[in-house]
């Protein structure tokens, strides 16, 4: 199960992140999603689980818990749909 990890602090490492969630079972990866152009980190990322029960019970545990500082949001990670693309009306 992919699940979203937001209100990330700007000094979480995607190995702290990895850490914490592996507490709850095995984590197949962990990212955090950074800005393309300045690289800074956009204070959110992913973390994937292949056991949907361990996940379910990350989720459970640490949405809302404290992580460097800040209340993290953690939830089931929503399909990501395709871009639209918008284009100026001409008068």
């Amino acid at each position: 199960m992919k699940i979203y990890v937001g209100n990330l602090s700007s000094a979480l490492t995607e190995d702290q992140l990895l850490d914490v969630f592996s507490d709850f079972g095995e984590v197949r990866s962990a990212s955090i999603i950074a800005d393309r152009v300045s690289g800074e980190p956009k204070g959110f990322g992913f973390v994937e689980m292949p056991v949907e029960t361990d996940a379910v019970d990350a989720i459970q545990a640490l949405d809302e818990s404290p992580l460097s500082g800040k209340n993290i949001k953690v939830n089931k990670a929503r399909e990501r749909g395709g871009r639209r693309r918008y284009q100026s009306r001409q008068n």
